[in-house]
């Protein structure tokens, strides 16, 4: 059985949003657009927003970018979060610009002095910072010529101690809305980090596996890493990285949490993986109805918790249908409609699709 039980961190807010403590882990992903280009930027927004993003991060690479913050703040729905590294000018510009979040990098920041300057800045504006620490970026790095030859163990350990350093900065000058992420580029750092830090904080922790790669690679190592830790209890809030459409991202993330249990997102979809027993295109009308259902926020919405069945043949497809709230098992050209393990009519293998979206949309 799935453990439900979670790590007690304090509760953090981002906009209207709270993070940590009892709250649902929350989904984030990030803008693969030029935020000075701000029209591009919310158009990316808003696909995330209705795709269930329920916060967003952007580049700030520059004061040109920091300074049209606040024109895109204004026409979105969920917190912006300002990505910086660096220049600690360009928090300072985004605090002044609304956004509800800075991020910044330990490793790349600057020295003490600076961020001292923007925690000041997001004190007084009311809004949290997380301390991001990537291993590819640690102070420690610095002092290094060539390859660090530490073991797993002594990376986890210098990460979270990275971490633990720059929240004593922010916690010396009684700044207590942090939120601390950990990433590596594998499995083992990032939850041997987080799991570190988890144990001697009750900051908020949010997820992640940094530079994971393309859709497949990505979404396995993002499952596998970030389902340790959430099914450990830790973990409020996540981003799975991927090299792709950051909608993608959204999904990904969902379909994490949701095989956890620990959100709902859209149907729950069972298919068979298809042999030479089946004499339908399961993949082609399981593809097309992803399709329809993961681009139409209303579909999206009322299909939520629903287990939808599409299957390919007589050998486990009737049994797993009657499990479905609703479905179809298929033969040549045509198919059985079970709806609560009952069959209802038979429908050619051209109408599944338009039955099923249907039935959805008038729920």
């Amino acid at each position: 059985m799935i453990s439900r039980k979670r790590r007690k961190t304090r509760t953090i807010r981002v906009g209207k949003l709270l993070i940590g403590g009892d709250n649902p882990v929350s989904v984030q992903s990030m803008c693969n657009t030029d935020t000075r280009d701000i029209r591009a930027t919310l158009r990316q927004i808003s696909e995330l927003e209705d795709a269930g993003c329920e916060i967003v991060r952007v580049a700030v690479p520059n004061m040109d970018a920091a300074q049209k913050l606040g024109a895109v703040k204004k026409r979105m729905k969920i917190p912006l979060v300002a990505d910086i590294h660096f220049d600690w000018r360009l928090a300072l510009e985004a605090v002044k610009q609304g956004v509800d979040k800075i991020r910044i990098n330990p490793g790349n920041i600057g020295d003490k002095s600076r961020v001292i300057e923007v925690v000041k800045a997001c004190k007084s504006a009311g809004i949290p910072i997380r301390i991001g620490v990537n291993s590819g970026s640690l102070k420690s790095l610095k002092k290094i010529t060539g390859k660090p030859k530490w073991t797993t163990g002594q990376w986890a350990e210098i990460m979270a101690k990275e971490a633990l350093d720059e929240v004593k900065v922010l916690e010396d000058m009684n700044f207590r809305d942090i939120v601390v992420s950990l990433k590596a580029d594998d499995i083992e750092r990032t939850i041997l980090a987080n799991k570190i830090f988890a144990g001697k904080s009750d900051i908020p922790l949010h997820l992640g596996v940094t530079e994971a790669g393309t859709f497949i690679s990505g979404a396995v190592k993002s499952a596998i890493g970030l389902g340790f830790l959430l099914k450990e209890g830790i973990g409020d809030t996540i981003r799975v990285s991927l090299t792709e459409n950051p909608v993608m991202e959204v999904r990904t993330a969902y379909e994490i949490l949701k095989s956890l249990v620990l959100r709902t997102y859209g149907p729950e979809i069972i298919s068979c993986p298809v042999c030479g027993r089946a004499e339908v295109n399961i993949e082609k009308v399981v593809k097309e109805i992803e399709k329809k259902i993961f681009s139409d926020k209303n579909l999206l919405k009322k299909s939520k918790g629903k287990k939808i069945a599409v299957m390919g043949c007589a050998v486990n497809g009737p049994g797993e249908a009657k499990e479905a709230d609703f479905g179809v098992c298929g033969g040549k050209g045509r198919g059985v409609w079970i709806e609560k393990g009952k069959q209802v009519k038979v429908l050619k293998e051209k109408d599944w699709i338009a039955e099923i979206i249907k039935k959805i949309a008038a729920m």
